[in-house]
């Protein structure tokens, strides 16, 4: 599974991009714009062809996946620990309208220790961040949990078969696509690894 984050920061043309996406192939992108008002959301989801709409987990405003029919919401960290007691209750809500509910994760205890059952997990960073200063690599082995964990954090084409190596079952990539000359491009490479990679584990 590949999974594409947008990027925190405006990009040129960046509906046409998600639909080039999209129609090279791409199953789930993540739609983050901590910068963006519900306006701003709404702005670019207009300029998504429809049919891709399902396709879209959103990080904010989750009332737009009803408004849009998307495919789910994504609590990003402190959005879940925010919930507290009421996170299983709100994930089932969702759940009962059609929806998917993921979340975010930075340290394997915080997975094992949470009491809610999301469709995937993200865990993050695995390697050094390509979007983010600084941001050092854990190296975390997830081969021992039972989750659905998808890995982020340095993830490129070449950095593919090591996270699947460490037990992960998909990747979410961000900097390995838009912190490039051709995200299209970069996407390609990296899908056409990623099914090398996936075909040798099976």
């Amino acid at each position: 599974m590949i999974i594409v984050l947008t990027s925190e920061k405006l990009v040129s043309d960046e509906a046409d991009q998600i639909n080039e996406l999209f129609s090279a192939g791409l199953q789930i992108l993540h739609l983050r714009k901590p910068t963006f008002t519900i306006d701003g959301y709404r702005s670019l989801l207009d300029q998504i062809e429809t049919k891709y709409h399902n396709r879209i987990m959103i990080h904010e405003f989750p009332e737009l996946t009803q408004e849009y029919g998307l495919r789910g919401i994504h609590l990003q960290e402190q959005a879940r620990i925010d919930l507290e007691d009421a996170l299983e209750v709100t994930i089932q809500i969702y759940r009962n309208k059609g929806f998917s509910v993921t979340s975010s994760f930075h340290s394997k205890s915080a997975i094992i220790e949470c009491p809610a059952d999301f469709e995937y997990v993200l865990l993050s960073p695995v390697f050094g961040s390509i979007s983010k200063a600084g941001y050092e690599g854990k190296g975390f082995d997830v081969n021992d949990l039972n989750h659905i964990v998808i890995g982020m954090g340095g993830i490129n084409e070449s950095t593919l078969q090591k996270t699947y190596d460490l037990g992960f079952k998909g990747v979410g990539v961000l900097g390995g696509v838009w912190n490039t000359e051709d995200p299209i491009d970069s996407f390609l490479k990296i899908k056409e690894t990623n099914n090398q990679v996936v075909k040798g584990l099976n």
